[in-house]
């Protein structure tokens, strides 16, 4: 983990005061799948929350009932306390989706240029350019770029107005390590001039080093929220990762094992206390190899927290 992610970030508390997005009780459903149920969340002005998940929590159900995209079936959803659809608080809103169509024909600072003029008080085209890093490829035409050139057109897209409120879905996907840090540190130079963020990331990492405040959902409901640090204390323990011939639901079954799973020949063990395991394990299998031990992190919490759910509805 880098050392930015163990930065405090706290916002100031004038900010938090007001709340840029809400959702009261809300449920959706699709036919007969259950998107989201009684969902209560604020997202407080100046704020950057991380919407962590699974695939098919509802995180992109939330996010497109704050965008005005749908409706909910029961709830209520606020921006800055009005109606997502309402023109007003459209300009006020930017958004970087994963599912977005873009004429290939145009080139990028063109396609910034059209999209900015959606907007009241955009930025100039040079600040967005600049913050995508986009300087060397403005004259391209969008059709020509690679995956990662893309999403860093789709960026500068979703900030070219200069919106209070943003929505990032999985920014980074495609880009390499330099990129990704780049977006993010234009992400907390955003939330540094009082822009709201509301995050939606596989990457971990991303969230840990990012947020204020990390909501994980699961199955249409919110299992846990917190400080990146509040999310990993619910967790607390070890890892252990070994090589052994004994098997994961043997493992799984040992006294103080708090999941098992599968990796590449190799078992990855959560455990509240590692050494009374540790000798069990040894007791048990004397060609144990592989040995690592290591505290437990975002990861952890986030498949522990998500598989408890699971658990939890299945009974």
């Amino acid at each position: 983990m880098i050392s930015m992610a163990q930065e405090p970030r706290t916002a100031e508390a004038g900010e938090t005061a007001r709340v840029a997005a809400h959702l009261e009780q809300v449920s959706k459903n699709y036919g007969s799948v259950e998107a989201l149920r009684q969902v209560n969340l604020d997202i407080r002005a100046g704020e950057l929350v991380a919407l962590l998940g699974p695939n098919g929590a509802g995180k992109t159900t939330a996010v497109h009932l704050l965008l005005g995209l749908a409706r909910p079936g029961s709830g209520r959803v606020s921006v800055f306390g009005g109606d997502p659809s309402d023109p007003s608080m459209r300009t006020r809103i930017g958004a970087m989706l994963q599912v977005a169509k873009v004429p290939e024909t145009l080139r990028v600072r063109e396609h910034i240029d059209l999209f900015s003029t959606y907007y009241p008080n955009p930025l100039p085209l040079e600040a967005s350019l600049a913050a995508a890093g986009l300087e060397d490829i403005q004259n391209r035409k969008f059709g020509e770029l690679s995956g990662g050139q893309r999403q860093r057109v789709l960026f500068a897209l979703a900030l070219c107005g200069d919106p209070d409120l943003l929505f990032l879905d999985e920014p980074t996907v495609g880009l390499d390590v330099e990129a990704r840090r780049m977006l993010w540190e234009e992400i907390r130079k955003l939330v540094a001039r009082g822009k709201t963020v509301l995050l939606t990331t596989h990457y971990l990492e991303e969230a840990d080093a990012l947020a204020h405040r990390i909501v994980v959902i699961n199955k249409g409901v919110i299992v846990a929220e917190g400080t990146p640090a509040e999310i990993k204390i619910q967790t607390a323990g070890k890892r252990i990762r070994c090589v052994t011939r004994l098997h994961a639901e043997t493992v799984r079954a040992l006294p103080g094992v708090l999941g098992v799973r599968e990796d590449r020949g190799a078992l990855e063990i959560r455990v509240g206390s590692a050494e009374p395991l540790l000798r069990e394990l040894l007791a048990r299998d004397r060609e144990l190899s592989g040995l690592e031990i290591s505290t437990a992190g975002l990861e952890d919490a986030f498949l522990a927290l998500t598989q408890e759910n699971e658990t939890r509805n299945a009974n």
